[in-house]
């Protein structure tokens, strides 16, 4: 027992001055990391085995009993609002695989999509990313036998009681005063921790953590435009520098309008992959939190309750879905 309070202790002292020294950079709010600062935190900020070495639901271990019991107190007026884009069944430069919707008769439909990507809003299983074939907590498949059978752990079914915990909205363009923020334009953990301070919030552990960039804002003005991972894809979002910030916090659940990263960045894709990895943190994707942003506001209120219950698909790397947040 002695040992393991000794090991607790060195990983948060670790964590506690990555993220001081990320901060106390030449320009504080434009911390870089390296690649092999990138290589390093795989091992010091890793959340394999912390839960037991046959865990497969990662940083959801944090939304225990009591977290639930503090976010039902959240609900003061029975206010609902969706955290889901509409299905969008249009192809464009930023929705190679739109929804397939077909009306098989007059009542009844067939609907089909490949949800993974930059357009629909789903949640990410820690079956999705892996290093060399290997997943969250050591899980090593047969790549042969997934492609047969699905995943046998870390997959999307182990989601299927649902998430029930505290949600909180860090609106970024809100902070910054404008619509929306600009594709490219990264986010910071002063940037993280400035909204705390405005909004009389803190990330604490076992919260679902939303961030706003304005993506729907930008596309309903300008109209699509080239996101993500490819060559020239541009978008807003956290910089890798906030991957000490979510272990410090304890996040156990990211979401926001875009998968969660900076592009174009020396490390692009580096947050949503470090924290399906590395974190075991299920990550909503593709969230439009246009709404959810305007009710916020208006309750001055950016906490509340989070409802997520994914399809119950054994061995999937994820599934679409419909958060809800409650006031």
């Amino acid at each position: 027992m002695r040992k393991l309070a000794i090991g607790c202790f060195a990983a948060s002292l670790i964590v506690g001055l990555t993220v001081s020294r990320l901060l106390s950079q030449s320009g504080a709010t434009r911390p870089t990391v390296t690649p092999a600062e990138y290589e390093r935190w795989k091992k010091d900020l890793s959340n394999w085995g912390r839960w037991g070495k046959e865990d497969q639901i990662g940083a959801l271990n944090l939304i225990t009993p009591a977290k639930r019991k503090q976010a039902a107190t959240l609900v003061k007026e029975g206010f609902s609002v969706s955290l889901a884009s509409d299905a969008d069944t249009v192809k464009a430069v930023d929705n190679a695989n739109p929804y397939e919707i077909t009306m098989n008769s007059i009542g009844t439909d067939r609907i089909a999509v490949n949800y993974h990507g930059i357009t629909h809003t789903h949640l990410d299983s820690l079956a999705h990313i892996n290093a060399n074939g290997v997943f969250y907590n050591g899980y090593t498949p047969d790549a042969e036998a997934v492609m047969k059978q699905g995943h046998t752990k870390n997959s999307i079914h182990n989601v299927k009681n649902g998430v029930f915990t505290r949600g909180i909205l860090i609106d970024i363009p809100r902070l910054k005063g404008v619509p929306y923020l600009e594709p490219g334009t990264p986010i910071y953990v002063a940037d993280l921790e400035a909204w705390e301070r405005q909004a009389g919030v803190k990330v604490s552990a076992g919260d679902a953590l939303f961030v706003r960039t304005g993506v729907w804002a930008r596309r309903k003005a300008a109209g699509p435009w080239l996101r993500g991972r490819a060559e020239g894809g541009r978008s807003a979002g956290l910089d890798p520098s906030v991957i000490p910030w979510l272990k410090q916090r304890d996040v156990a659940l990211l979401g926001s309008d875009h998968p969660q990263y900076v592009s174009p960045s020396n490390l692009t894709g580096a947050v949503h992959d470090f924290a399906l990895l590395y974190l075991g943190i299920h990550l909503f994707d593709n969230c439009d939190l246009e709404a959810l942003g305007e009710a916020a506001a208006a309750r001055k209120r950016w906490e509340f309750l989070l409802i997520a219950a994914p399809l119950p698909i054994r061995g999937g790397t994820g599934s679409p879905l419909n958060p809800i947040a409650v006031f």
